[in-house]
């Protein structure tokens, strides 16, 4: 009813309630409910109880306070059975409602996954807009790839490249998630880079280039394994939005400056 995955939910939960829920833990509650429908949840008193607790009492504190309604904004819970709260649910709940008004994700599972998919690279845009306007303002000269361009040296392209791919010195790769696998696997990827940038260095010898992480989504909140993995691969040159402002003074960028 919430329209909600296993990880959003449990990020909600989080927030609502004196409960931590993992992202693990909800797609784990989720699938064993899903391949045994009818089997009851043993209640011992454990972590898991109170997980499950804190995931219902949040769902149902949403759906009884329902959408509010900001112009310009498409709230989460705005479908015709959640639009209106505890009265509007009692109300279908009489009646009924046509199927055709309760196609959402939990209902037929592709639809609103495949909605998020394509705007992703839009939703990642504004990071990336946001490091190009810093090093646009510092008039500092540099190389934003494609999707899947080749790069020759890297065996997967970073966002930018500072100066040029020719003579690279800095790289950023500007990454945003909301969910924690894929936090997991975009670290890795930073990683990579960190590896690629001591290829061929004795160790006495600075790395080849410096890669900076910009991050953003509470994907990289969940696990604090992959922030530290983060910190050391980039020798803590990790930026968000609230302070991209110091992404120059901050790393070797401040010797590209020319403005």
């Amino acid at each position: 009813m919430l329209g909600f995955t296993p990880p959003e939910w449990a990020y909600v939960a989080t927030q609502q309630t004196a409960v931590e829920v993992p992202q693990g833990a909800a797609r784990t509650l989720d699938r064993t409910i899903r391949l045994k429908p009818l089997t009851p949840l043993r209640a011992n008193g454990g972590v898991t109880d109170k997980r499950i607790h804190a995931l219902v009492e949040t769902a149902v504190q949403l759906l009884m306070e329902g959408a509010s309604h900001n112009p310009g904004v498409i709230h989460r819970l705005d479908k015709a059975d959640t639009r209106d709260g505890l009265v509007g649910l009692q109300t279908l709940a009489d009646l009924g409602a046509p199927y055709a008004m309760l196609l959402y994700e939990r209902f037929l599972g592709r639809p609103f996954a495949g909605h998020r998919d394509s705007v992703s690279e839009l939703v990642g845009d504004i990071l990336e807009s946001a490091i190009e306007t810093v090093l646009a303002e510092a008039g500092i000269s540099f190389r934003k790839t494609k999707r899947a361009e080749r790069i020759a040296g890297f065996d997967q392209a970073p966002d930018f490249i500072i100066p040029d791919e020719f003579n690279p010195r800095i790289v950023i790769e500007a990454k945003l998630t909301e969910d924690d696998g894929t936090a997991r696997e975009k670290v890795t990827r930073v990683q990579h880079l960190g590896a690629l940038s001591l290829q061929g260095r004795q160790m006495d010898e600075p790395p080849r280039f410096e890669v900076i992480a910009c991050i953003a989504g509470r994907g990289f909140k969940v696990r604090r394994e992959n922030m530290k993995k983060l910190l050391l691969a980039t020798r803590g040159k990790v930026f968000t939005l609230s302070n991209l402002d110091r992404l120059i003074d901050c790393s070797r960028l401040s010797e590209f400056r020319s403005k």
